[in-house]
């Protein structure tokens, strides 16, 4: 969210054409309609744990409200990780959306690692998580 005035909060992002702007994560319907905000402050250093990332932390914070009803999430690369599929899948929660090759948890030979001609599909499945991969250029 882009912001011009005076505010502790402000996050600064060299690569962005707006270099200021206040962070904020929400969860949100297909119609748009927020089910639930959070401001970004900074790491939330009480809530991380060995198990649990800050994202992982932040992600099951902002779902708390739609656990149990059988809901889907979409994300981004960003906050995807296989412990979180699993923890979303105990609170029945389904998950759909792109991940990191180099994320922890992923099995070894996925990713950039793969040797793949134009067309190919590979599918790995570890527990509750199926990873597809192609390459289409």
């Amino acid at each position: 969210m882009l912001f011009k005035g005076r505010v502790t909060v402000k996050q600064y992002t060299p690569m962005k054409h707006k270099q200021f702007r206040i962070k904020l994560c929400k969860l949100c319907d297909s119609k748009v309609y927020t089910y639930n905000m959070t401001v970004y402050l900074g790491k939330d250093r009480k809530r991380v744990t060995t198990s649990m990332t800050a994202t992982h932390a932040n992600v099951t914070g902002l779902a708390a409200r739609i656990e149990h009803v059988g809901q889907k999430l979409y994300m981004n690369s960003f906050f995807s990780s296989p412990a979180l599929v699993d923890d979303l899948h105990t609170k029945t929660i389904n998950y759909c959306g792109t991940v990191r090759p180099n994320r922890k948890g992923m099995p070894e030979d996925f990713g950039h690692k793969m040797r793949m001609k134009r067309g190919d599909l590979q599918i790995k499945v570890k527990g509750n998580l199926i990873a597809i991969v192609w390459k289409d250029k």
